[in-house]
């Protein structure tokens, strides 16, 4: 946007057997809620297989995974656009016959007509979901809506903030310096000096941190600790805590904010490639979108959904004025020197 802190989430842990023959399994690196049995469960009974899903809490932990041999492990991925790119063009990402994936017609040309999973002349993702990184608040300490990613500095709020653990915190800081103006691109392609500004901002930014959340389901307990009063979140998290009944506020800065589109990748290593396609249609198709978002709280990417959705709906997920909404989200880019920028935030973790 569910994303909780597991390592390995096994929808269904055992190999089935019906009439002494093994179902087949399809397996999942994903972000939590992607594999919710809410909606899994259709596709089980749909395709008479399991699903297996390992959920992730960053893009570079996607990437470590499959480029650390453990591709042929998984068979569906759900990168997001920092890192798609790469993922088609090094041939992790199988390309895409879409004539199988029938719903793709469906899906928001804003979204299938970007360049960030096509190599080649192939396709080689489905946009699934997409959203912001929105600003967190507890109700009761702020009835006023922060309105700058500044306040997280507030010397008053020293032990009571929590960031991702994830470059989207880098990006953070970048544009409460102001390193997004005039071009909000330039977030993902800072130079040197940029990035020691950086550096240095989130140092001020340390003593504020009670923790760095590396997990929707860590996030949302911090807040239901009271141990955090604001964080950078996602929708997912705000989904959850509403459900609890938790005074949890959401709301975009006034410098606005980075954002994501997630597309559901067939690994190249997978050998179940036509149950993965069937997977991947099954997930794009509008009815289960909207089981999909009742989840995460995330914008479809089959706009089909409305269809099903009551007026309110329709506006808490911003579908009433989608054009506007849009342009406060500065959707994340292919890193050119990513290694730098992870250099830079693992300085920043380390440092007391």
């Amino acid at each position: 946007m569910t994303r909780f802190h597991l390592s390995f989430v096994l929808l269904s842990a055992v190999i089935l057997a019906s009439c002494g023959k093994s179902v087949p399994i399809l397996s999942l690196l994903v972000w939590e809620g992607y594999a919710d049995p809410s909606f899994i469960r259709g596709f089980e009974d749909k395709c008479h297989c399991k699903v297996t899903a390992a959920y992730m809490g960053s893009s570079d932990e996607l990437v470590a995974k499959l480029r650390g041999g453990s591709a042929s492990n998984y068979d569906v991925i759900s990168p997001s656009s920092d890192v798609a790119t790469m993922l088609a063009t090094t041939g992790l990402a199988a390309p895409l016959d879409l004539s199988k994936i029938p719903s793709y017609g469906q899906l928001m040309s804003a979204l299938t007509s970007m360049p960030i999973v096509k190599s080649g002349g192939n396709v080689y993702g489905v946009p699934f979901q997409w959203g912001p990184n929105p600003l967190l608040y507890d109700t009761t300490v702020f009835q006023t809506p922060p309105d700058s990613w500044s306040i997280l500095w507030d010397p008053k709020l020293r032990g009571k903030v929590s960031v991702w653990d994830d470059l989207s915190t880098v990006y953070m800081a970048a544009q409460v310096l102001g390193f997004d103006k005039p071009d909000p691109g330039a977030l993902y392609n800072l130079t040197a000096s940029q990035l020691d500004q950086v550096k240095a901002k989130l140092l001020e930014l340390k003593p504020n941190i009670r923790k760095m959340w590396s997990t929707g389901g860590e996030l949302t307990n911090l807040f239901q600790s009271h141990e955090v009063q604001i964080a950078m979140g996602w929708p997912l998290m705000t989904n959850q805590l509403r459900a609890q009944h938790f005074p949890i506020g959401e709301t975009i800065p006034k410098e606005n904010t980075t954002g994501w589109i997630d597309h559901l990748m067939i690994t190249s290593a997978s050998e179940h490639k036509d149950l993965a396609y069937q997977l991947l249609e099954y997930l794009v198709e509008a009815p289960t979108q909207r089981e999909v978002i009742s989840v995460t709280g995330y914008l479809p990417a089959n706009p089909g959904v409305a269809q099903f959705l009551r007026p309110e709906e329709k506006k808490s997920l911003h579908l009433d004025d989608l054009d506007n909404y849009q342009k406060r989200i500065y959707f994340w880019q292919n890193v050119p020197r990513r290694d730098k920028y992870n250099q830079i935030w693992n300085e920043v973790k380390a440092a007391p």
